[in-house]
């Protein structure tokens, strides 16, 4: 506390009286912002902005283009190419599948998981063109249920 004011009442104080000394002197500007200090400023010309005249200049300045050359226009990307189903989506009967996971009376419960994981690595619908997503999902439905079958009568 300083005289009975606290330290941010006293910084009021002062701040409002430093306003009243320099309206009472200053003449009304109306280019002055108040509570901005003199240390700001302007690239102004004739009370407009140099940079808001040469708007698209601004823009040439940070390339390394000649501006009176123009901006290059790069050729459109080619579309993209549509893309090729992968030859083992094509396969979706249960015996293609079943042919595939080469599933056998010596597998065990370690060698299914693997097959399984295996399959899914190379037939997963999240891993493949969205075209063929349905075929991909089919594939895995049918892997899954093999080996499902597989492993029921293993734990027999």
């Amino acid at each position: 506390m300083l005289f009975g004011q606290s330290v941010f009442q006293s910084v009021l104080d002062r701040l409002k009286a430093e306003d009243e000394t320099t309206e009472d002197a200053e003449a009304p500007a109306a280019h002055r912002v108040s509570g901005l200090g003199a240390g700001l400023a302007f690239d102004v010309m004739e009370g407009v902005s140099v940079a808001s005249q040469r708007v698209g200049q601004a823009y040439f300045d940070n390339l390394d283009l000649d501006a009176a050359a123009g901006v290059v226009d790069k050729p459109a990307p080619a579309p993209p190419a549509e893309p090729v189903m992968p030859d083992h989506l094509v396969r979706t009967t249960p015996q293609e599948v079943a042919a595939e996971l080469g599933i056998s009376a010596a597998d065990t419960l370690l060698t299914l998981r693997e097959k399984r994981r295996a399959f899914a690595r190379a037939n997963h619908p999240d891993g493949v063109e969205v075209p063929y997503r349905d075929n991909a999902t089919k594939r895995m439905m049918l892997a899954n249920l093999l080996i499902d079958e597989a492993l029921r009568r293993l734990s027999r």
